[in-house]
């Protein structure tokens, strides 16, 4: 396992510039990567380089339209080695991972009929849930809810299992639990959805900063992240089969082209923004380079960084459950066994005996440590726990963030009322 020195831990936390605020007269602790990082100071100078230098609409015969365009081809490519896509014209950009959801699960509906069947799931956040129900409401298309363990928050296979048929059309899966860190097996329900002849859409945006996502090694058929989750901008992108992407029948403006992405890409997109996608992909495949990767090739460099990442937030995620362990009065929710560390991304979901999770926030908040409450949107999973309507206090940590910050939670969680 990486130790904290091996990893380049300082060179990361240099990159980001609100890691140097203050709180109550000590460093901010950002526990709150799960509802969106902090982004490195180059992703904020492209933004800005972008509108000061190469702001234009697409498609013009002028200079800053040209170079707009070629800064936009680039982080098309970027984005398909970020998914290892071997295609970059079948990433899609849009406003947020929820509207390009809600905008695929309108095509792909089109071509559904009365009693097909789609599987959701109650690990999942809603954004992977509602659009494709009001879309099989529409269609009038059957929907099951694919069950959970309820001890360790992990999907049931067995359940999905025997709610696959050859009716189905659609599984909708995240890749990782938001609320509580469970990563799934997309590979395994990629392949038994494909036995029955179903798609698989895959939620990467809370696994997109933790694993390294891999369309070809997963075998999904289209997979959705956020940038604000992997240290970008608020920009969706979406990833799907190119022969997919061709044949359906997009929802667009008619003087909008045929062709892909632009098919998909509805309206003027924010291209300042894309910008700042790029540079985000290009600040990990340099922290890939700052932990040895020597080769040019960007997915070799984005897999080194990932590989890293992994080994030291699966440290920073022992050594919080060693912590929280000692606490009786703190429940921890989903994977605690050390054991099957590479079973969860460092996102936990808890709950105090006696402080509500709102007010357990706030007392966090008030010492500079920044954590959420609440369900994050993950409604079928609290729903499914009986925790609602408190939901539950979560901490995510991401490769910034350090033992000392976790040593400040344990001290203060360690000193409340019991």
């Amino acid at each position: 396992m990486t130790s904290e020195i091996s990893f380049p831990v300082e060179w990361c936390r240099q990159q980001f510039p609100a890691l140097s605020r203050q709180h109550a007269g000590q460093p901010a602790v950002f526990f709150d990567g799960p509802a969106g990082s902090q982004v490195p100071v180059r992703v904020i100078d492209a933004i800005s380089n972008y509108l000061r230098q190469h702001n234009a609409n697409h498609g013009g015969v002028f200079a800053t339209s040209r170079e707009s365009d070629a800064l936009l081809d680039r982080a098309h490519e970027a984005m398909a080695d970020l998914f290892g896509a071997t295609d970059a014209q079948s990433i899609i950009f849009g406003g947020n991972m929820t509207t390009l959801t809600f905008a695929l699960s309108r095509a792909l509906a089109r071509t559904w009929q009365a009693g097909d069947e789609i599987i959701v799931t109650r690990l999942d956040h809603d954004a992977n849930v509602s659009p494709w129900v009001l879309a099989a409401l529409d269609a009038g298309v059957t929907v099951h809810h694919l069950a959970i363990n309820a001890s360790d928050c992990t999907l049931d296979l067995a359940d999905l299992r025997q709610k696959l048929s050859p009716r189905t059309r659609l599984v909708a899966v995240g890749a990782a639990s938001n609320a509580v860190g469970t990563i799934n097996p997309i590979p395994e329900i990629c392949r038994l959805a494909h036995a029955v002849g179903a798609e698989v859409y895959v939620d990467a945006v809370h696994a997109a900063p933790h694993l390294l996502p891999d369309v070809v090694a997963w075998d999904c058929d289209w997979l959705v992240a956020s940038a604000y989750k992997f240290f970008g901008p608020h920009v969706g992108i979406l990833w799907g089969r190119t022969r997919r992407l061709e044949e359906l029948q997009a929802y667009k403006l008619r003087p909008a082209p045929d062709s892909l992405p632009g098919k998909w890409m509805t309206g003027t997109q924010n291209h300042e923004c894309i910008a700042g996608v790029l540079a985000a992909v290009e600040y990990l495949a340099d922290l890939g380079r700052q932990v040895g990767a020597s080769s040019a090739d960007r997915r070799q460099t984005l897999r080194a960084a990932y590989e890293a990442i992994r080994d030291y937030e699966r440290q920073l995620a022992a050594y919080l459950l060693n912590g929280l362990a000692r606490l009786p009065d703190v429940q921890v929710f989903g994977i605690r066994d050390l054991a099957r560390a590479d079973e969860r991304v460092p996102t936990f979901g808890i709950r105090h005996a006696k402080i509500p999770p709102a007010e357990l926030a706030e007392q966090l908040a008030e010492r500079g440590i920044f954590v959420w409450h609440g369900n994050f949107y993950a409604l079928p999973l609290t729903s499914a726990l009986g925790l609602e309507p408190e939901g539950l206090v979560r901490i995510g940590f991401l490769h910034y963030n350090t033992i000392a910050e976790i040593d400040r939670l344990l001290a203060v969680l360690g000193k409340l009322p019991s």
